[in-house]
């Protein structure tokens, strides 16, 4: 029955109401209080009548919001374990440093940033003396996520604790003399400090989030106990508009990830203003992941606000400072007492009586000091709360002034993210606060010093002695790698034989050799099988029942594929990672197994296979990131390029990848032809990955899901696949003149070139010889390190023009790429060098049209040909416009 107000009916109006009198006592009465006591104090009946209802378990939904205050009341708050005052002068010491780096390195222009750390230095700082768990305690210590701002904050605390020096600080971004420290958390440029990278902003939290669940993964499935790991992120509100860092929460929620905390600095700006100038970010925040199902703890104010919130007996205070936007908030923080007086309290009669109980020494410092995340004992008493927590992740909010302690000049002022230096009078006010004992004769406007109060000062033995307590140093990176033993032959023998007359995709091979290799005794487990919802594309189906998918549930349903072999199997110790539709949590995935060996000690082996086309287009970022954290993997684009995939058309026809891939100096990039070629890979991936001298690459493989026979593996020709190209069949030559070229081909256009040089033996007399090159980024880099090599005076003939040393007439490389994949080893040809390949957008349509189109089909490969060896005057001209009317070009 629709309400008889007149509003819209509801779901509730589809239930049954076993008492309707009762239902209109309880609405009768909320009226009767509206009506007499305000509305106000109605909202306020029902949001206290819920809380006890979800205390008490009755089962009703939960706020979505609270009000703008501490989740912590003062009097609920733990004791402080720990010194408060000795805290406080450590903190001041890493304030100065933290700034003082920044403004010296300021001189030279290589930036820095001052007003994140200012704004967030006693949210590190109770985390360091409280919380983080180090490595050289029992387990894996605590996972930290940096917000890549605060970096000069880190840096000053372990200057403190003596892990850094001043030489160290004066090469803040200043890397190129092997000394320097790199801007940001970058573990490939800082690796025994920085673990995890998290600028680019917005992969920090999504990175957090898949390692608690990964770390969770571990534990289920026996290999480490990493129960007493916490993983913490630490995050900027401006940074929660990244779609990266939220796309997740629900997945957190959902497993119940309670070794989690999120820890979000609200200083309530960003890069260029306010994070939400009409509206409030914390209400925001709390609303999104309260709705995901987080636990939220609002640490807001600081304890000067205690005084008013006790004088504030109508819920007026409350009231203003929910409705306040953001913006001018930030500009009460910067205003002086006469403006908040007027504006903020001057709002409505009460507010304006509760302010004339308030000194203007109580107000000014409530509004322009006093914060929750600036005080040890509230973010101590949220960080306790977060730890309390079970069967949910936790998210701190914590409000605080961007730039504080910075002076006036920086507080809350919409530039202070771009502001890179401190005078010597605001280095003087910032001393004063902070009480540290730095002379005026060491202050100036050129040169101001780093504080230190000694190796042996009761400072550094504090900070050391807690640190100690809690396993050692923080953050820090450990790598205890152990060489993994090599898998058994038997797995790779049974791909270099081929597969006879029986078409196999190259994607198929793959997945069948990985099988193989899970069921290896010494290594198999440490597989990590990661796909996105697409695990029958790509004919994975079969590690279903033998593997099994992961779920830290296990499997609660009986499966309707249950009667058959390859059923959808759940499991609490699955192996895969099948992860629904989302590369970019598939990738967060894959970083967080690829660095395990350094994290958890554990080396597993993560082989992540997507879309092609929604690899490196989609994620490369990630991959980025996955270099800087120094991962080790195989990453696989399955149906790859730009013509195998019939009818999925432009979105899905992936000509490029290859070319990405190429930017990133940690991957190493195969396109191999072969299913044998593939085993030859995947055996030197893991010895150069996992053996006794481990290097810090991955590994990018296409694979095709265009089945073709597989041919058996040729004697000798490891090392150029390894390397990147080989001959694979020689041309016979039809008598002794006859005109020859080179036709290098990689992944499914080899093919085409098979067939083309058919065609131009049979037809036109000309012989070519086929290449495979199974690496074009590897050529390129081989050649690059070549001409590096020259610079310092050593002489080296890059591979690839040794390879094809003395190979008779011109070299046609075709692929199912971009021309400028195979154009990227042409400098080093000495042949005579052109390229075809698939440049443009995708299209649907099937294979052999789609071929013709790009014209990298055996007819358009031959005409090419023929046009090149005409051009030499090797073949007539006529040739050339006979075999486009024949082929009907």
């Amino acid at each position: 029955m629709p309400d008889p107000v007149g509003k819209l009916p509801s779901e509730l109006d589809q239930l049954p109401d076993r008492d309707a009198e009762e239902t209109a006592e309880w609405a009768a009465s909320l009226d009767a209080v509206t009506e007499h006591a305000g509305p106000h104090r109605a909202a306020y009946l029902m949001r206290r009548t819920l809380q006890h209802a979800e205390r008490g378990g009755v089962p009703v939904p939960a706020l979505l919001e609270t009000d703008y205050v501490n989740t912590i009341p003062t009097a609920a708050e733990p004791a402080f374990d720990g010194d408060e005052a000795m805290e406080t002068r450590i903190a001041g010491w890493n304030r100065w440093n933290a700034a003082a780096m920044v403004t010296r390195g300021s001189r030279l222009g290589v930036g820095g940033h001052i007003a994140t750390f200012a704004s967030a230095a006693w949210l590190y700082e109770t985390g360091f003396n409280h919380f983080f768990r180090g490595k050289e305690g029992d387990g894996s210590g605590d996972q930290l996520y940096i917000q890549g701002h605060a970096s000069p904050g880190i840096y000053a605390r372990a200057f403190l604790d003596g892990r850094l020096t001043e030489d160290h600080l004066d090469n803040f971004r200043q890397e190129a003399g092997g000394k320097g420290l790199p801007s940001y958390p970058h573990p490939r440029r800082l690796p025994w400090l920085w673990e995890f990278p998290t600028v680019s902003m917005g992969l920090g939290p999504l990175s957090a989030i898949y390692q608690a669940r990964f770390n969770r993964y571990l534990t289920n499935r026996g290999i480490k106990d990493t129960s007493a790991s916490h993983v913490w992120a630490f995050l900027g509100d401006g940074e929660m508009d990244e779609p990266e860092s939220t796309a997740a929460l629900a997945l957190a929620a959902r497993e119940g990830l309670d070794n989690l905390t999120f820890v979000i600095n609200c200083n309530l700006q960003r890069l260029d203003g306010p994070v939400r100038a009409n509206f409030k970010i914390v209400q925001e925040l709390e609303s999104q992941f309260r709705g995901a199902g987080w636990n939220v703890v609002k640490s807001l104010w600081g304890s000067a606000w205690d005084e008013l919130f006790a004088l504030d007996t109508t819920g007026a205070l409350v009231r203003r400072l929910r409705e306040v936007p953001d913006a001018q908030f930030q500009t009460y923080a910067t205003r002086d007492v006469a403006y908040i007086r007027e504006h903020f309290f001057g709002a409505e009669p009460a507010l304006a009586e509760l302010a004339k109980l308030l000194t203007d020494a109580k107000i000014d410092e409530c509004f322009h000091s006093s914060r929750g995340g600036h005080e040890a004992r509230k973010v101590y008493a949220a960080y306790r709360a977060a730890l309390a927590h079970k069967g949910a992740p936790t998210v701190v909010l914590a409000q605080t002034v961007k730039g504080y302690t910075l002076g006036t000049g920086f507080e809350s002022r919409n530039a202070n993210h771009q502001m890179k230096k401190l005078s010597g009078d605001q280095f003087r006010t910032m001393r004063d606060l902070l009480g540290l004992p730095i002379p005026d004769s060491k202050l100036n406007d050129e040169l101001v010093p780093y504080g230190h109060p000694g190796a042996d000062s009761p400072e550094v033995r504090y900070l050391q002695e807690r640190r100690a307590e809690l396993g050692g140093p923080a953050p820090a990176r450990r790598v205890h790698a152990v060489a993994l033993p090599e898998p058994s032959e038997k797995a790779f023998q049974s791909v270099y034989k081929g597969s006879g007359k029986q078409s196999v995709a190259t994607t198929m091979a793959f997945v069948r050799l990985v099988k193989d290799l899970m069921r290896d005794k010494e290594t198999g487990r440490r597989w990590v099988p990661i796909v996105p919802d697409e695990a029958r594309t790509f004919g994975m189906e079969a590690l279903f029942p033998s593997a099994g998918i992961y779920s830290p549930l296990g499997q609660t349903y009986d499966p309707v594929d249950r009667d058959q072999i390859m059923y959808y199997k759940e499991a609490k110790d699955g192996q895969i990672l099948n992860e629904g539709i989302t590369e970019a949590g598939s990738m967060a995935d894959f970083i967080a197994a690829a660095t395990s060996y350094a994290t958890h000690g554990e080396t597993m082996i993560p082989f992540y296979i997507f879309y092609s086309m929604f690899g490196w287009q989609r994620t490369g970022d990630q991959m980025w990131q996955l270099a800087d954290q120094l991962g080790k993997g195989f990453i696989v684009g399955a149906t790859a390029g730009r013509t195998t995939l019939t009818g999925e058309g432009l979105q899905h026809a992936d000509g490029h990848s290859h070319l990405l891939a190429a930017t990133n100096p940690a991957s190493l990039n195969y396109d191999p032809a072969f299913a044998y070629e593939i085993a030859v890979i995947v055996k030197d991936g893991l010895r150069r990955m996992y053996g006794p001298e481990a290097e810090d690459v991955f590994y990018y493989l296409t694979v095709y899901n265009e089945p073709m026979p597989q041919p058996a593996m040729p004697e000798g020709v490891e090392e150029g696949i390894v390397k990147g190209l080989y001959r694979f069949k020689e041309g016979v030559p039809a008598k002794a003149d006859s005109p020859r070229l080179q036709l290098l081909a990689s992944g499914t256009a080899i093919h085409w070139v098979l067939a083309a040089q058919e065609l131009l033996a049979a037809e036109w007399g000309v012989t070519a010889d086929v290449w495979s090159a199974t690496s074009w980024g590897e050529l390129r880099r081989d050649a690059l390190e070549a001409d590096e090599a020259l610079l310092r005076g050593e002489q080296r003939t890059p591979y690839v023009t040794q390879a094809l040393d003395g190979a008779p007439g011109p070299v046609l490389a075709v692929s199912d790429w971009m021309r400028q994949v195979p154009d990227q080893i042409s400098q080093w040809v000495e042949q005579d060098y052109s390229s075809l390949g698939t440049d443009g957008f995708g299209l649907s349509d099937t294979r052999e049209a789609a071929r013709r189109h790009f014209g990298v089909d055996a007819h358009s490969i031959t005409v090419a040909a023929l046009a090149q060896l005409a051009r030499r005057g090797e073949v007539p001209a006529s040739a050339v416009k006979e075999a486009r009317e024949r082929y009907g070009l």
